[in-house]
């Protein structure tokens, strides 16, 4: 009679370890202060210009990192949330009507956030090419000190048709993109990291295993998690900057926030010719 010298197959999966997914923060003293000193440093942020083609950026030197999502994704809010200041990024009444890419300089000019034009016009293009406006492309294309891409969704309707685009062409070009899935105070704790989960899972089938996190600029949510990784994108060391209280951050209304979030109408065109830093009546 034959006696088994190893464990039953079954003992083996009942004896496993059990995989947990665990989206809380792990506390790090050095991963704190790292992200509260980013903090810090974020908040230096000035306008530095607009410009409405690649040939009349600012110098392609250093590094920056640039926001890009659908014109109701609350990109302007999660900017000045990041940065601390309520109109650092202008929105525009009508979205998608920005047309110029926006510069901001982090204490020095070598160390950039680029506001991009909002995407998600309503006719469905072919290619990439037709979303964005040429100079749009030429930026993404040519631009050498952008190290990636911050692609904000709003958190009840992700993966749109232009983000998966989006993610594809970043894929195709080896740019780094951190996936921002915003006003997620919209939903309860649960609901919002089924969501994360749930889109991370469909990434990995595309094969698009890029950063992703939860983020409200109403509540301060993912705040210094998305410090910490424009931080490390950027080149900031902790010699620039000094200690900070996330609690010192102003808070944030309803009010304040760039976009109505019962609003997903679809702007006029891409062709409509205007800036957010400028527009008027």
């Amino acid at each position: 009679m034959h006696h088994s010298r190893g464990k039953s197959r079954n003992s083996k999966v009942a004896n496993a370890p059990k995989q947990v997914f665990n989206y809380s923060k792990k506390t790090d003293s050095v991963i704190d202060e790292y992200a509260g000193r980013a903090l810090t440093w974020l908040r230096k942020a000035e306008f530095l210009m607009s410009a409405p083609k690649l040939n009349l950026c600012v110098d392609d030197t250093g590094y920056e990192v640039a926001f890009a999502g659908r014109s109701n994704a609350g990109k302007s809010s999660a900017i000045n949330a990041l940065t601390n200041q309520k109109q650092l990024a202008r929105a525009s009444k009508r979205p998608g009507r920005t047309q110029m890419i926006n510069f901001f300089s982090l204490g020095n000019p070598d160390q950039r956030l680029v506001d991009l034009p909002g995407y998600g016009y309503a006719a469905v293009p072919e290619a990439m090419k037709i979303v964005w406006q040429k100079e749009l492309e030429n930026y993404l294309i040519h631009r050498e000190s952008l190290q990636g891409l911050v692609l904000l969704m709003d958190i009840r309707h992700p993966l749109q048709h232009f983000d998966v685009m989006m993610l594809e062409w970043a894929y195709s070009r080896h740019l780094f993109v951190h996936v921002l899935l915003t006003k997620s105070d919209k939903l309860n704790r649960g609901p919002a990291n089924k969501v994360l989960l749930d889109v991370q899972q469909q990434l990995k089938k595309m094969k698009l295993e890029f950063s992703i996190q939860l983020f409200s600029s109403l509540n301060k949510q993912g705040l210094e998690e998305l410090a910490s990784v424009m931080a490390g994108r950027l080149n900031f060391t902790l010699e620039q900057s000094q200690d900070f209280d996330i609690n010192s951050i102003a808070e944030v209304s309803e009010d304040d926030l760039d976009e109505d979030p019962n609003d997903f109408s679809e702007p006029e065109t891409e062709n409509t010719p205007s800036d957010d830093r400028n527009d008027t009546p």
